[in-house]
């Protein structure tokens, strides 16, 4: 006898599992057959629509330890004590391919972390690089069509990928960046993470700053070639979620110190760049990194599609003491994460288990909807205000107000003294060893030079020159030597 009788979903108990029911010896099927076609619906609805981004991924559970003060910069609870721990979830991801593709490519990765906060969850979005292809939001569904399969030949084309560039010249920072060294982590244990966005924190008294956040990897940057990915992908497409299930496995798990940027909210205006700016990092001489604790990965999810897939994060899920910033791209995800999500889950994502606070409860008056819980909201009612001691706000703002001023319309943003959208990129090509330039130059040359058009790749030529007189001079070099042979 099995130790567990299987059922149906409405919990009768099932006679015989391996053959259908039919009409007599040999016969064809019978519709009453109710384990049979509720086997088959199931079947049939067990995937979602995956991601438009992102949709590769992996993810685990830890911890995040407070190792250092930060109290005079942000009120936030799970900041507020040096030794404090708070459970996190973690999901890294390829950003261009589809649920099926392959970890080891050139592409950035998502390092996205929800923090579960006693003051509700906390989501940071973020990837492995300090910066981003554009700077507003309303160019991203073209950049990422630019990205994806092709409608008319399904595959992804270097044409329909550079053409974009050539008109993005703010991409060149994240070009250099993707093409370098660190374009192909060996694994995602072996990456940087990075908040990427500028942040607001507020503290105690009130007082706002800006914030960039800094994961270090406490494994050492790890990286592959071109060659040694293709290989990889060869030998093991899933060769990143292979690495971070077994290494957590055996009891090695890996961690990273978190650090951030702080710029008092004063200073951002007349900083020489746009410090919302996507496209840019803030230099650590001008602020410099300060601790404030590590993120441990101690625990494999049980099932990957409830917890890795199911996985929601919006960065608009602030807590007190965090808020947002101008940052026009990440204005733009304020409102794109949690409606993606309302349309691959529905409007009861966050009751899952995944996303559903764990420090905390919700209490709200959000009711029905597809999903909705068992008992959702009991007998409560399901307005506010009311007589019936329901929640209430709490009339304290999670974050300080931004200071708005001037005419509605679509403007550019405002330029500061050293805003352009090559210095950045010439300045990160300087910094490389000989080495690293001709992996760079090579890289980029390859993809470059499989495009059809000479006026794309002219373009794009300009913008490598515009950086750095050597950078172009040698990638003008590369391409034409491969165009020829």
């Amino acid at each position: 006898m099995p130790k567990h009788t299987l059922t149906t979903e409405s919990g009768a108990p099932v006679a015989d599992n391996q053959n259908s029911a039919t009409a007599g010896l040999g016969g064809p099927l019978l519709l009453q057959d109710q384990h049979l076609l509720e086997k088959l619906a199931r079947f049939n609805r067990e995937r979602i629509p995956e991601r438009v981004v992102h949709a590769r991924g992996s993810g685990a559970y830890g911890h995040f330890e407070v190792t250092d003060d930060v109290t005079d910069v942000t009120r936030a609870a799970f900041l507020g004590t040096v030794g404090k721990r708070t459970e996190v979830f973690l999901r890294f991801s390829t950003v261009a391919d589809n649920l099926g593709g392959a970890d080891a490519v050139r592409d950035p990765r998502g390092f996205a972390v929800k923090f579960y906060t006693e003051e509700g969850n906390y989501d940071l979005v973020g990837n492995n690089t300090p910066v981003f292809f554009i700077k507003d939001p309303i160019k991203f569904p073209d950049f990422i069509h630019s990205q994806k399969r092709d409608p008319f030949t399904g595959v992804q084309e270097p044409d329909n990928v550079w053409d974009f560039w050539a008109h993005a010249p703010e991409a060149t920072h994240q070009i250099t960046w993707l093409f370098g060294d660190r374009g192909i982590p060996a694994s995602y244990r072996h990456m940087n993470g990075y908040g990427s966005h500028t942040y607001q924190w507020t503290n105690a008294e009130g007082e706002a700053f800006f914030v960039k956040y800094h994961f270090k990897t406490n494994q050492g940057i790890r990286c592959l070639s071109a060659e040694q990915a293709a290989e990889t992908v060869g030998r093991d497409a899933n060769s990143h979620q292979r690495d971070l299930v077994q290494s957590i496995e055996r009891g090695v798990y890996p961690s990273w110190t978190v650090y951030v940027q702080v710029m008092p909210a004063a200073e951002a205006a007349d900083y020489r760049f746009n410090p919302f700016d996507l496209t840019k990092v803030w230099p650590h001489a001008d602020y410099p990194l300060r601790r404030v604790g590590r993120l441990v990965l101690d625990r494999n999810p049980d099932n990957v599609f409830a917890e890795v897939e199911q996985a929601a994060f919006s960065p608009n899920n602030f807590v007190p003491g965090i808020g947002p910033s101008p940052d026009k791209m990440l204005q733009g995800r304020l409102f794109a994460y949690a409606d993606a999500h309302r349309y691959r889950l529905g409007v009861n994502h966050t009751q899952l288990p995944v996303n559903a606070p764990k420090a905390t409860t919700a209490d709200n008056y959000g009711r029905d909807g597809f999903m909705a819980t068992n008992g959702q909201g009991r007998h409560a009612k399901n307005y506010e205000p009311n007589s019936y001691d329901g929640p209430a706000q709490t009339d304290q703002p999670l974050s300080a107000p931004l200071a708005v001023s001037g005419w509605t319309g679509t403007h550019a943003a405002p330029a500061h003294t050293k805003d352009d959208d090559f210095f950045q990129a010439g300045e990160l090509y300087r910094l490389m060893s000989e080495e690293e330039k001709q992996r760079l130059v090579a890289n980029i040359a390859g993809s470059l030079s499989q495009v059809t058009r000479d006026d794309v790749i002219e373009k794009n030529l300009a913008h490598f020159h515009a950086a750095d007189a050597d950078y172009g001079k040698r990638v003008d070099a590369a391409v034409r030597e491969l165009r020829e042979d």
